[in-house]
């Protein structure tokens, strides 16, 4: 077997910088939307009716993006498994651009009536067909470009780049939301969507320089490359992607704080929406600081017991912060509120970059980790709709521990999952995914101090 030439020293810094600047941009595409599908869209494309009605259908419009991503999961990881994913990730970018700059341009129903809510859910179901390739192409890249050892350091920053994306979103919608009502309600709430223009011009002149993986190019040269990257997927696969698929399932911690406690905050409890906007943004800054060193904690000592340690420890907290904000006690909101996002989610979210992408071969990296990711975002997206669904219910107006026990319930699902789980920290890149039978894409590392040097 011929010896691989060494990769640039820098691949993986800019792979990791590109995961972050690119991640960070298209979710700030993603989640302006969902704040305002908490605080604007209510009022803007829904009818008024029952108290509560036409936030629920706003909470769906944000959740018909993520029944969307498993289809550009498939989509995206053909063109990444088959072409390259650089090429997969430009493409995906440019469309998050242009659909989340046509929702700031659309009539409301005031106007258009129900062809209003139905241009809404048409841009965003593109937007979460984007989506389906971002977040998992850019780790799977990341990942096989970082040197071994290190893997979820650097792929922490894609994940680190998506918490900013929110920071980003949160922060633009705080001078938004302190707006005269007409204001905001015409135009105001518009601006952020057309910004999306610069920002994701951004990305892509950054991304445009990003090399292909090493790892990708020798998969291609040996002619290795698979036709149908979800076919092989399926039938050698299966397992892994259902157990990443329940794996993932605690990001519906995310969505619940960011949307759900925001909008159950502002329109049943009366707590200023300034002030759970600034409580949010906080709370993601925090995460965007702990991710990285979470990761290298995880290249130290493990996948397994930094993923578990999260999931624990937002068990304990969702219903405490459920219960806080529903008690409106800020203080408690504030500390809470920053321990769940800023520490407990980001334990496990941190990790997941490169601990789902391990548990797949280069072949079908791509594919596998895009599919198993958005089916179980899929969850994720609606976790805010199906808590205002069971508020919503007569005599459950503030029923928090119905909702604190379906959030459990979910975190639950994912560490049994993750239990089953092979611990990938010491399997080296180009025997991630493989049996024992099969050959190797490229050697191992040559020493233990070869990869503390990478």
């Amino acid at each position: 077997m011929t010896t691989p030439l060494p990769r640039p020293k820098n691949n993986a810094r800019v792979a990791a910088v590109s995961g972050f600047v690119g991640s960070a941009l298209e979710y700030y595409d993603f989640f302006i939307f969902a704040s305002a599908a908490a605080l604007i869209f209510p009022r803007l494309f829904f009818p008024e009716g029952e108290p509560g009605v036409s936030t629920l259908l706003s909470f769906s419009t944000v959740g018909v993006a993520y029944v969307a991503r498993p289809f550009g999961a498939v989509l995206w990881g053909h063109v990444g498994d088959r072409f390259g994913r650089k090429r997969a990730l430009l493409a995906c970018l440019g469309i998050m651009g242009v659909a989340t700059f046509l929702v700031g341009c659309l009539p409301t129903w005031e106007s258009i009536g129900v062809a209003a809510p139905i241009l809404v859910v048409m841009l965003r179901l593109v937007q979460g067909a984007s989506a389906g390739g971002e977040s998992p192409g850019s780790s799977a890249l990341t990942m096989e470009h970082a040197p071994d050892g290190r893997r979820a350091f650097y792929t922490s920053w894609t994940m680190s780049g998506v918490m900013f994306g929110i920071v980003i979103s949160s922060l633009v919608f705080i001078p938004i939301a302190s707006l005269p009502e007409a204001d905001l309600l015409s135009w105001g709430w518009r601006v952020p969507f057309w910004a999306s223009v610069l920002v994701t011009a951004l990305a892509i002149a950054l991304r445009r320089h990003l090399e292909e993986p090493e790892i990708f190019e020798e998969t291609r040269e040996t002619e290795d490359v698979v036709k149908i990257p979800l076919w092989e997927l399926l039938r050698h696969h299966g397992l892994t992607v259902v157990r990443v698929t329940l794996m993932t399932l605690f990001t519906g911690v995310n969505t619940m704080v960011n949307m759900f406690v925001l909008a159950y905050g502002t329109t049943v409890v009366g707590i200023p929406r300034q002030d759970l906007l600034t409580i949010i943004t906080v709370a993601n800054l925090v995460a965007v600081v702990v991710g990285p060193p979470a990761a290298a904690l995880a290249d130290r000592i493990g996948r397994k017991p930094v993923f578990l340690a999260g999931l624990v420890l937002q068990a304990v907290s969702v219903p405490a912060l459920l219960r806080a904000v529903d008690a409106a006690d800020l203080t408690l909101v504030w500390v809470l509120s920053v321990f769940v996002i800023g520490v407990a989610y980001t334990l496990s979210n941190a990790l997941y970059p490169a601990y789902f992408p391990e548990q797949f071969p280069a072949r079908v990296r791509f594919t596998g980790m895009a599919v198993s990711l958005m089916l179980g975002l899929v969850l994720a997206g609606f976790t805010p709709a199906i808590a205002q669904g069971l508020i919503s219910a007569p005599g459950h107006e503030r029923d928090w521990g119905t909702v604190a026990g379906f959030t459990i319930g979910i975190i639950v699902v994912s560490g049994i999952a993750a239990l089953f789980a092979p611990e990938t920290a010491r399997v080296p890149t180009a025997r991630l995914g493989l049996r024992d039978t099969d050959p190797a894409v490229a050697p191992p590392v040559a020493s233990p101090s070869a990869v503390r040097k990478g």
